[in-house]
Formats: structure tokens, C-alpha cells, sequence
């Protein structure tokens, strides 16, 4: 037996919910060291507070893809995950800029990282089960499409968390004006959108996807059903003899993530003081004038941009794989990419930022479809949760490396300019595009789009 081929919109549909999951990253990326810096953070004390990002993917995104594996009842094995993520998400979205409510108990500072771990955690509750359910659901033929209609979703999500503050400043007349300790009312506001519309999403898909049952993927797939006797034998812990018997193609593809998702770090990280400090020559200290909050704003639009990009190329993606294959896809990308990053330390204004960030946006969207698409082929059926989930270490590992490593570069060996921080990133996109190379691609078909 074999899957049923799905139409467009249905791949649509079962995706949808990426498109508020990732309105709510975008948000947080985007605005969350501009609110740690107004709740007192330090520049170089930024990436020691974003370390609660990659931390929670690792230890959450494993555990949900093992009990999804596992799962199933009257709404299904991956949506009842999604849809606890995105209650738990909608929360912190809703409290982290409003920390300072809290004072009375803690610090706004230690409040606003609280938030922003139960944002992450929640985020990548809901962000694990959407991988599994394309391997699930999507035909091999038809998974470089799916991931790829993902990634658009991801990119038309990510544009209207990222461009959200500034629309509603420029258009709607909502002030971004701040003063000491507290977060202006755009990004209050902005987060309360975000946090209505992530909901509204992840209901969409909830209502309008089927999954298979576990008979059913046991028919499509052999190996799935695992013995009574095996059954009984399971348990979490069975994650980390996973880990050991990963597949070739998972491990050479871990470097690729590494590299990319160290550079993608220091970009979230640090872009907002680069571009202010860089661009518009504000020294470090400064984190509370017009001219920073203006700043904030337009690193909202850069990243919307780079996120409107990564929307159309991911249509493009199953096209130009179908051409030259999915590795040279991904590599090419991501060469794009890192000559985009390169190039914020050369620009002479910020306008001229929009032209980095079209070469950020390319990169960003491959990173989200490829190694996916690529990934799917060499697992079973019955492992694509869990595996999709341990695959999440190569993205957390950097993140967290970076984390601990990047406030003291900052601060020690680039004297506190965090564009240096940029161009690292930019070199370690193209040494993922070297590496990409070494991939076995086991399963690179012709797409059927």
C-alpha cells in the first residue's frame, strides 16, 4: 500500500500552524534582547540569557518526539502536542514584554528570561511534532514539497511577527516611545497579536488534518509496528541508544546544522546591537534613546524581509532540487547566505541592509526544507519522531556553544562591537556549505510537485 498523494492545499492546511508558531519565534528574535536590554541586560550578557533557547530544544524536542512516537488517541499522535505548545507559548508571548508587573517579586530582568524559557520550551513542544507529521503524512515523492510549503509558511509567519512593532508604530499610531525599565507599548501589543493568531493557527491545522493510524503507517511501512515483546521493553531512556545507532546520512548532516545554526544564533543575538552600534553609531551603553528603539524596528523589517524571501525561494525549492539536486541546493543557499551575512559589515546605511538580508532570507529558507527533506529518506517510519527530535541536538549544540561563548567575545575580543559577532556568522554559513558535500543523500528522488 502507499500514501495518498495529497493535493497542495491540504499540504497547506497540515501546516498551517507553523505559519503562528513561527510569527511568535519571529517576534521573540526579533524584540527579545531589545526587552532584556531594556529590563537592564548588558550587550555581552545577551547570549548568556538566549542560552534558555537552545536549552529547552534539547531537552524538550527529543522527549516529545519519543512520546508522540507512542502516542495515539481520539485527536490523534502529533496534534494534541501542537496544540499544548501553543496554549503554553501564547502564555509567555503574553507576559514576557509585561515582566515588570512582577516586580513586586523579582526582578522584570529575571521575570522576562522566565518567559522567554517558557516560550521556548512551548514553542519547541509544538515545533517538533509539524516535522514528524510531514514524514508521517507526505508521500517520498512529496516531502521536499511539503517541507518546502513549511518553510513558506514559516517565512509568511515570521514576516508578520517581525514587522508587527513597526506597523503598528508607523501605521497605527501605537508608540514605541520607552523610558528606564519599561517596554514600549508597540511590542506589547505586538506580543498580544502574536499570541491570538498563534492559537487561531494551530486550531486550522488541528481541525482540517487526518493522520494515519498506527496501522495504517504499518502498512505503508513494515518496520513500523514494533513487537509486543519490544513494546514492552521501551522506554526514554531508549533515546539515547537512538542516538548511537543514528543513521550515516543524520550524522554527516549534523555538522551542516552545527555550522548553520551557530551563524543563525549570532545574527538573532546580536543584530539589533550591530545595526545600532554599526549603522547607526550608538556606542554599546546604549539601549533605551529614540534613535535605539528606531534601531529595534528596523532590525524588526530586516528580518521580516529575509523571512518574505525564504517564503517564495522555499516555492522555488522543489524546482531547482528537481534541477541540480537537493545537496548542491542546500549548499549554493547557503553560500548566498553567508555572503549576505559578510556584507552588513560593509553596507553604508541601513537601507542598503535589504540587500544582506535577501542573501539571509535564501540561506534561511534551505536550512528549514533541506536537511529535512534530506533526513526523511533515511529513517523508519516508526522513528521519525524521536529522530526528528535528536536531529534538534545539532541545532541546540551550536546554540548553546554560541551562548557561552559569544557575550565574551563581544565584549573581550571585539571591544564590545557586536557586528564582528555578524561576520562570524557569516563564515560559518559558508563552512556548512562546504560540508554539505560530505552528505549522503540516500533518498534524492525526482520530486513530483
Amino acid at each position: 500500500m502507499e500514501k495518498h498523494k495529497l493535493n497542495f492545499w491540504q499540504i497547506w492546511n497540515m501546516s498551517f500552524g507553523f505559519l503562528g508558531i513561527q510569527m511568535g519565534f519571529a517576534l521573540q528574535n526579533a524584540n527579545a534582547s531589545r526587552i532584556l536590554q531594556i529590563f537592564g541586560a548588558d550587550v555581552h550578557e545577551l547570549s548568556w540569557f538566549w542560552i534558555i533557547a537552545p536549552l529547552m530544544g534539547l531537552i524538550v524536542q527529543p522527549i516529545i518526539g519519543y512520546y508522540s512516537d507512542k502516542t495515539w488517541g481520539k485527536f490523534g499522535r502529533r496534534k494534541p502536542y501542537f496544540l499544548v505548545g501553543a496554549i503554553l507559548a501564547s502564555i509567555g508571548l503574553v507576559l514576557m514584554p509585561q515582566a515588570d508587573m512582577f516586580i513586586a517579586f523579582l526582578p522584570a530582568l529575571w521575570v522576562g528570561a522566565g518567559f522567554l524559557m517558557i516560550m521556548d520550551a512551548s514553542f519547541n513542544i509544538a515545533m517538533e511534532p509539524f516535522r514528524a507529521l510531514v514524514g508521517d503524512n507526505l508521500r517520498t515523492d512529496q516531502r521536499t514539497l511539503g517541507f518546502s510549503v513549511q518553510t513558506a509558511l514559516i517565512g509568511f509567519g515570521a514576516v508578520i511577527g517581525s514587522w508587527l512593532p513597526y506597523a503598528l508604530t508607523n501605521w497605527f499610531g501605537v508608540s514605541n516611545a520607552t523610558s528606564e525599565g519599561v517596554v514600549p507599548q508597540n511590542l506589547i501589543w505586538s506580543f498580544i497579536i502574536g499570541a491570538i493568531i498563534l492559537i487561531v493557527s494551530i486550531l486550522i491545522t488541528v481541525t482540517t488534518t487526518k493522520e494515519y493510524s498506527p496501522e495504517e503507517l504499518a502498512n505503508f511501512d513494515n518496520e513500523f509496528l514494533a513487537t509486543k515483546e519490544e513494546q514492552e521493553k521501551s522506554s526514554l531512556m531508549d533515546i539515547f541508544e537512538d542516538f548511537k545507532k543514528m543513521p550515516t546520512t543524520m550524522r554527516q548532516l549534523s555538522w551542516v546544522q552545527f555550522f548553520s545554526w551557530f551563524g543563525l544564533f549570532g545574527m538573532w543575538v546580536f543584530a539589533t546591537p550591530a545595526i545600532a552600534q554599526h549603522i547607526y553609531g550608538l556606542p554599546h551603553t546604549d539601549s533605551t534613546s529614540t534613535t535605539y528603539q528606531d534601531a529595534g524596528d528596523w532590525v524588526g523589517i530586516l528580518f521580516g524581509i529575509y523571512n518574505l524571501i525564504s517564503a517564495f525561494y522555499a516555492f522555488a525549492l522543489p524546482y531547482i532540487a528537481k534541477k541540480i539536486g537537493r545537496k548542491k541546493t542546500h549548499a549554493f543557499s547557503l553560500i548566498i547566505g553567508g555572503l549576505g551575512l559578510l556584507s552588513i559589515y560593509f553596507m553604508p546605511d541601513e537601507n542598503w541592509l535589504i540587500l544582506s538580508m535577501i542573501g539571509v532570507g535564501i540561506a534561511w529558507a534551505s536550512i528549514l526544507a533541506m536537511p529535512y527533506a534530506i533526513l526523511a529518506g533515511s529513517i523508519s517510519a516508526k522513528k521519525m519522531g524521536v529522530y526528528m527530535g535528536i536531529f534538534n541536538f545539532f541545532i541546540v549544540m551550536p546554540q548553546i556553544i554560541n551562548a557561552l561563548i559569544g557575550g565574551p567575545l563581544v565584549k573581550y575580543a571585539y571591544g564590545n562591537q557586536a557586528i564582528f559577532a555578524i561576520v562570524i556568522s557569516g563564515i560559518s554559513f559558508l563552512t556548512a556549505a562546504a560540508l554539505v558535500y560530505k552528505v549522503k543523500d540516500v533518498d534524492d528522488v525526482v520530486e513530483t510537485v
